[in-house]
């Protein structure tokens, strides 16, 4: 992820991981995740990372296959800005832009590396669409990763099986990395952040529809996630939410195990909590687990603000061009001005954890439009002037009680799903 490289040095962990050592106890364990799960320090850094669905203008129905789309980022070579370039199972393609000093710097790098990368698949007779969920085709996993495929075996030997291939294959997100700031202030944070939840789904959805259907649902992405195994997807924050360490680290010991590595990735097929396996109550691969075990089950933990030494912040569907700066940009100042956190933990209170409501009517409900629009005025008091467009579209969009979706869905109702989606791949807003 995109502050791995810069965070790891300051882990308090630092030298003293040793990946082959085995871990005995859930005490251990829990210690281990609870001391390494974020890092003290000062505020100010963003990462962004921007998924996008490969489609063929010429055939919207058509899925891409593996070569097509891992030919063109071959070819690509280093963007400007170094975002690194990854294939999604279902061949959704990822950028992953480096910390940036700000969320001004951030937008701007991530908004040039996409537009060479789309200029990239352009050329090659394929577009990129930012919708939160695949509108058009079934799932289907083109990526032959070991991970994915261990992945897809583990869903579908699940009661989750359905979503588990959805969420693999057919959406794509915005996700915001930001630093972790001050351990005095962990707490606070970490629950405005799962505060915010609601509302910014309700701004940002952007996904009606998914398999040539609409789902009834405004963000379906999140109706898919919200359908996974709550142990693995759902919110971390515990009963108090004063300790986040400690809540990352009970709810990461509860959430089964996905795979083992042994040493490629293989599924764990029968429900088998970490802390069944690190306590020796089940033996996987005929032993228990190591630090690098642990580390990897870490990895397949998918809830919407997870901790890694710093803060994964994904909750938000894929967004168009003309306004994902100003979404990203309003949750950043939401979270990083402390006088700007302040008020809007204020504003979000009374919508804090109304996750499905936001994600399936969105900003018809009243609160979440209330909450919303007081977010918004927030963030605008302190919007630069290089994006002050943009949140002004956004503004005039909420403030009507409109999310990206509902332009979809126009669009579709107008013109068909076909060739709305092909008009999208081919850059036509």
């Amino acid at each position: 992820m995109t502050f791995g490289a810069t965070t790891a040095a300051a882990s308090p962990l630092g030298n003293a991981r040793r990946d082959d050592v085995e871990m005995t106890s859930s005490a251990a364990a829990a210690k281990y995740i609870a001391d390494g799960c974020l890092v003290d320090g000062p505020l100010g850094r963003v990462g962004l990372e921007l998924e996008a669905h490969c489609f063929d203008p010429a055939d919207p129905s058509r899925r891409p296959s593996w070569s097509e789309i891992s030919n063109v980022v071959d070819w690509l070579g280093p963007l400007p800005n170094r975002s690194a370039v990854t294939v999604e199972p279902g061949g959704a393609v990822e950028l992953s832009g480096p910390p940036a000093d700000g969320i001004v710097a951030a937008i701007d790098a991530m908004a040039a590396d996409q537009a060479v990368l789309g200029s990239a698949f352009a050329d090659s007779g394929l577009g990129l669409v930012a919708l939160g969920a695949d509108p058009l085709r079934p799932p289907m996993r083109v990526n032959p990763g070991l991970r994915y495929r261990a992945m897809e075996e583990f869903f579908g030997a699940s009661h989750s099986g359905a979503a588990g291939a959805a969420m693999m294959t057919s959406t794509a997100s915005i996700q915001v990395n930001l630093d972790a700031g001050p351990q005095s202030g962990w707490a606070a944070r970490v629950r405005l952040a799962h505060a915010l939840g609601p509302t910014m789904i309700a701004i940002a959805a952007n996904s009606p529809m998914i398999g040539g259907e609409f789902s009834g649902w405004k963000s379906t992405r999140q109706r898919v996630w919200g359908q996974m195994d709550s142990a693995r997807c759902g919110p971390i924050l515990g009963v108090s939410a004063d300790d986040p360490g400690t809540d990352w680290a009970r709810y990461a010991l509860k959430a089964p195990v996905m795979m083992v590595l042994d040493p490629d990735p293989s599924a764990v097929t029968d429900y088998v909590p970490f802390t069944d396996w690190v306590d020796g109550r089940v033996l996987l691969g005929g032993r228990r687990p190591t630090v690098a075990d642990l580390n990897y089950h870490l990895t397949t933990l998918f809830p919407p603000v997870r901790p890694r030494r710093w803060l994964e912040i994904r909750y938000l569907d894929s967004a168009p061009g003309e306004l994902w700066p100003a979404i990203v940009f309003t949750l950043v100042a939401l979270l990083d001005d402390p006088v700007a956190a302040d008020l809007a933990a204020e504003a979000v209170e009374p919508v804090a954890t109304a996750w499905d409501i936001a994600a399936r009517v969105g900003l018809g409900d009243r609160r979440l439009h209330t909450a919303a629009n007081r977010c918004l005025a927030i963030a605008a008091q302190r919007v630069p002037a290089e994006l002050t467009d943009a949140m002004q579209r956004l503004i005039v969009s909420v403030e009507a009680g409109r999310c990206p979706a509902d332009d979809f869905s126009d669009r579709v109702i107008a013109h068909g799903i076909a060739p709305t989606v092909a008009q999208l791949a081919q850059g036509k807003s």
